[in-house]
């Protein structure tokens, strides 16, 4: 069994209920969004020539466009790329590059922009799709082939490749098949809520990660999938919608959540029809979710997952959150919940052995929902599965519950307004400039975004370097969200005996309410 199948049971079990809407109005039933699917399958196959297997990136703004392309490659056989619609042209054309994409469907600024990387790509067509207000002129009726029949593949065929950033800074594109997703959505049902087919999904949240992820459990379940006007995040939009559809969830950063909670529509909204909130990609300070809980009542369940195991390694459930009787109550909520049904998750000491309750190691985790491995890296593959677990890179702690405490991330990944940003991969640009001699980046919390953004410079000896040279260097190189909030300037990293920079006390000289006097000290021998 494949996701094709999802859709086609969905239709078959009742084609006129909703599948996809645009805000309070629907766009079509499961019926004609199933016949949409399988036209656009058979225009990629006919008129794009795509066998099965080949690769159809998606750089996309939230619409029904974007879930329509997806079911189509998988009714078709094909294998979609979703890319965060905010990545710099430079690093759409690394993603279409490596996974050797034949067809990248983008809207129509996105195509403009990606079109100037496509240069050395050759074997890679651009197709601009129009989505809800905008048009293209250079879009191509998906709607014109004939229809095909869904294409019978195998469970273990990849069914989406989740591109994202590794320390090396160049993005790893993580392997998910049939099968993965197919249990991320019995996991969904088991552990972190229960769908009814009159439910629904408001897609906030891009498309291309979480939220169009679990797209999968609420295509499964016959859930209408709405997709806000705006085509993003906007609270008093979503209150609106709140109004407007009955058993709404929403998969939300810890930052929106923060927003939702904080809107002035929050104090009059009616919450009957909002029946979750999922929450995740980052860390929810405990006094943050009590006022979620305090205003908005227990509609809350946490989950925390990878794009190795996507949204899929532990939950914390709405009936948790609710136990406030609990003895340990406050421990658990600031946890992540514990191991979802189709995983193990363990905590091992730096030679992969097994450590006892309370004592802090790498998260480990096996089982279905795990990625096949990274397309077209081996040895990146082989570390990160070694010995059958998934090396998270993530510090944490389990109780003799089993509930897992996330302490620090040894990977060093910035969690910004629930994105990932890499370190490395900012340094790495950073060190283009010629006055810089040495750098290091830290995530620093932000009341709003959870993490931002700090850089740590120091200039060759000599030289001069500013703010606004380094702003600009990023700017040209990396997606505005990747890049520093705020540079500080320093005589010399600190550092271990070793010569590896001591990234804890650039933390602590962040944190110091006038660290100047610190930045001038000698590394560490």
């Amino acid at each position: 069994m494949t996701l094709a199948h999802l859709l086609h049971r969905a239709a078959s079990a009742d084609p006129n209920r909703p599948a996809l809407a645009v805000g309070p109005n629907v766009h079509s039933t499961f019926g004609q969004m199933a016949a949409r699917v399988a036209i656009i399958a058979g225009t990629l196959r006919d008129r794009f020539g795509l066998e099965p297997g080949a690769r159809v990136a998606l750089a996309m703004a939230n619409g029904p466009a974007f879930l329509e392309i997806l079911c189509a490659c998988w009714h078709g056989g094909l294998v979609p790329v979703p890319m965060n619609a905010k990545l710099h042209p430079r690093e759409f054309a690394y993603i279409l590059g490596h996974c050797g994409a034949r067809l990248c469907c983008a809207s129509p600024k996105l195509a403009t922009a990606i079109a100037g990387g496509l240069g050395d790509i050759p074997d890679c067509r651009l197709l601009a799709i129009a989505g809800p207000g905008e048009t293209a002129a250079e879009d191509r009726d998906l709607l014109a082939g004939e229809p095909i029949s869904m294409i019978e593949g195998q469970p273990d065929d990849p069914a989406w490749l989740f591109y994202t950033s590794g320390t090396t800074g160049r993005p790893k594109g993580a392997v998910l098949s049939h099968r993965n997703l197919l249990a991320m959505t019995q996991a969904y049902a088991t552990n972190v809520d229960r769908i009814a087919a009159g439910d629904c999904i408001v897609h906030a949240a891009p498309l291309s990660h979480g939220s169009g992820l679990y797209a999968v459990p609420h295509l499964a379940a016959g859930a209408l999938q709405v997709i806000p006007e705006s085509g993003g995040f906007d609270p008093a939009e979503i209150f609106n919608l709140v109004r407007r559809h009955a058993g709404m969830t929403i998969f939300a950063a810890p930052t929106m959540v923060k927003r939702l909670v904080e809107h002035p529509a929050c104090s009059d909204a009616d919450p009957e029809n909002l029946k979750t909130i999922v929450y995740g990609g980052g860390p929810m300070y405990g006094d943050d979710i009590k006022q979620a809980m305090a205003r908005l009542g227990n509609r809350f369940a946490q989950i925390y997952g990878q794009g190795e195991s996507p949204m899929t390694i532990t939950a914390f459930s709405k009936a948790e959150h609710a136990r406030t009787d609990h003895p340990r109550y406050e421990a658990r909520l600031a946890s992540v919940g514990r191991a979802q049904s189709v995983v193990e998750v363990r905590i091992a000491d730096a030679d992969d052995r097994t450590l006892p309750a309370g004592e802090l190691g790498e998260v480990l985790v096996r089982g279905s929902s795990v990625m096949r491995g990274y397309w077209n890296d081996r040895e990146a593959s082989a570390s990160t599965l070694r010995g059958g677990w998934l090396h998270t890179g993530d510090l944490g702690v389990l109780d003799a519950d089993g509930y897992l405490t996330l302490k620090d991330r040894s990977k060093d990944v910035i969690i910004s307004g629930g994105a990932n940003i890499y370190p490395r991969e900012v340094e790495e640009v950073l060190l283009h400039h010629p006055a810089v001699g040495e750098c290091a980046v830290i995530g620093h919390p932000h009341a709003d975004w959870g993490e931002e953004v700090i850089a740590f410079v120091v200039a060759r000896q000599g030289e001069t370097v500013t703010a606004d040279s380094l702003d600009a260097l990023c700017l040209a190189h990396l997606a505005r969200f990747k890049r520093p909030r705020d540079y500080r300037f320093i005589k010399t990293l600190p550092k271990n005996a070793y010569g590896k920079t001591l990234k804890t006390e650039l933390r602590e000289w962040a944190a110091a309410e006038n660290p100047l006097a610190d930045y001038d000290s000698e590394p560490d021998t």
